[in-house]
């Protein structure tokens, strides 16, 4: 029964400060919004890491076909 208790008492301090119960919806929007954020950032930031190495394995790719053994020592 202390935890409803419990619940009661938050439910009764948030509705005679309503001031607070606004803070905490725009404190959690906030960190909604932030996680949103980043989690497009870190997917956005995958991408280019991907397209990065793609380029460099063909660059890698060309000039290895660019280079031209030396002859052989004697």
């Amino acid at each position: 029964m202390e935890r409803g208790e419990n619940v009661k008492g938050v439910i009764d301090a948030l509705r005679a400060q309503p001031l607070m119960l606004g803070l905490l919806l725009v404190i959690f929007s906030l960190i909604g919004y932030v996680y949103l954020q980043s989690s497009q950032f870190n997917d956005q930031r995958a991408e280019n890491v991907k397209l990065f190495l793609d380029v460099q394995k063909e660059v890698q790719k060309l000039l290895s076909q660019c280079i031209v053994p030396a002859p052989p020592l004697r």
